[in-house]
């Protein structure tokens, strides 16, 4: 600023009244004041009580608050060591606890650590048990993955074990397969992709109205519709078969599974029947029922009440139905044999055993071993000798007419054939893609 220039302001201040200098005076000190002095530091909390206050340019040390148990869980898992062991043939858990330096009272305290401790006797040769024991040489844990799904987990709590099973989250998808029949039931079916256990639950499902091994022809069909299971997007088993569709010989026969874990027509029909139409899985039949048939040893006309069933020897016979054994015992004619009652009207008869599973008044649920086909008493070769009696007559165990199971009650019916309606819509659809796309 130039002196002339402060020369007329100072002029101008001289004209003013002595009250303006002084408010001018007063105003020019207080603007002077607020540049120079210093403002209070900024705090950076919303919180006005907090005394604590941030000075730019300062390093301050922050407190974080982790959660303390579970950071001190992960640095005890990371001071366990842990091995592995595959199991052995012939090994048993003491053996494979005293090779790995654990004492039989730590064992005790693993076995008695829960029901689900029961899981370490399923273990098989190839199975792995994964140990942690703490810098003591103390055993903290094992783990045992049971399946794909499940794994035991035995954890030492203070001086206790106990026991738990993790379940991975199982994800369940439908799939469909249709086949027709060129060579066999069992080709078609692998051809399908089916496994061994589907396919023989199939032929269960339909056993008690088709004949696997005398009634399939060439031109048969099946449809199935089944579930897949995935746990984290992996594959891990076959599921229930939701429904099935078998065409023999033109007849169609469906089945649609229920919650009670049986199996029934759309219409709520049981497909179980009280017996089995055969009650041993046999090659061939080599004689049928025939009350004027030309005996083998003797050469004489003797009706043959029966069916035989040609099977080696071993093969397991069931019971075709529930009953009480009224005879198991041994003759020259018969070889071993079982006699069941069922019920007032009916009774079965097994001849020919190499080996009797049941005794005399013992009680018997269908599809239960009660014997083994053999070659004893007059046979000319290995086979079972199958009776039907109905009121103390003999039928032919092929053709007789099966009293049915129990079907579904009354009021189950309108929502079990809702579902049944929905399931056999998708098998319908799905049959018809598979037939497009031949």
């Amino acid at each position: 600023m130039t002196s002339k220039v402060v020369s007329q302001i100072k002029q101008l201040l001289n004209e003013l009244p002595h009250s303006h200098r002084v408010l001018i005076s007063a105003v020019s000190a207080t603007l002077f004041l607020l540049l120079v002095i210093p403002s209070e530091p900024a705090t950076a909390s919303k919180n006005s009580k907090s005394p604590e206050q941030l000075m730019p340019g300062k390093r301050y040390e922050l407190d974080l608050a982790f959660e303390t148990q579970q950071t001190n869980q992960q640095a005890s898992q990371n001071q366990l060591a842990w091995q592995s062991y595959e199991i052995k043939s012939g090994d048993n858990l003491a053996k494979i606890f005293d090779k790995l330096g654990f004492s039989a009272q730590q064992l005790y305290r693993v076995t008695q650590s829960g029901d689900e401790a029961q899981l370490l006797k399923k273990v098989h040769p190839g199975d792995i048990l994964r140990l942690a024991t703490d810098d003591t040489g103390e055993l903290v844990q094992l783990v045992f993955e049971v399946n794909d799904i499940d794994t035991l987990i035995i954890t030492r709590q203070s001086d206790d074990f106990i026991a738990e099973v993790e379940k991975r989250e199982i994800e369940t998808r439908r799939e469909f397969t249709h086949a027709v029949i060129k060579s066999s039931f069992w080709n078609a079916g692998i051809n399908a992709g089916m496994t061994d256990n589907q396919i023989m639950r199939v032929a269960n499902i339909f056993g008690w109205d088709i004949d696997f091994a005398l009634d399939l022809r060439s031109g048969d069909e099946f449809s199935v519709l089944y579930e897949m299971q995935y746990a984290d997007g992996e594959f891990v088993g076959y599921g229930d078969i939701l429904a099935a569709e078998f065409i023999n010989r033109g007849e169609k026969f469906q089945a649609i599974l229920h919650n009670n874990g049986n199996y029934y027509t759309p219409n709520g029909r049981a497909m179980r029947k009280t017996f089995l139409r055969s009650p041993v899985k046999f090659t061939y039949v080599s004689s049928n029922f025939n009350p004027k048939r030309l005996h083998p040893v003797t050469g004489r006309v003797r009706p043959h009440n029966g069916t035989d069933y040609v099977a080696s020897v071993g093969t397991p016979v069931m019971s075709a139905g529930d009953g009480k054994v009224i005879k198991a015992s041994y003759n020259s004619l018969n070889g071993n044999y079982v006699f069941i009652q069922h019920g007032e009207r009916y009774v079965t008869k097994y001849l020919h055993l190499s080996r009797k599973h049941v005794k005399t008044g013992e009680r018997v649920r269908q599809g239960q071993l009660i014997g083994r086909v053999g070659a004893t008493g007059r046979v000319t070769g290995a086979h079972l000798h199958y009776e039907f009696l109905v009121n103390g007559t003999h039928r032919n165990p092929r053709t007789v007419e099966l009293p049915k199971a129990q079907s579904l009650a009354e009021a189950e019916l309108p929502a079990f054939r809702q579902q049944a309606d929905q399931l056999v819509a998708v098998l319908e659809d799905n049959k018809r893609v598979a037939l497009a796309m031949r």
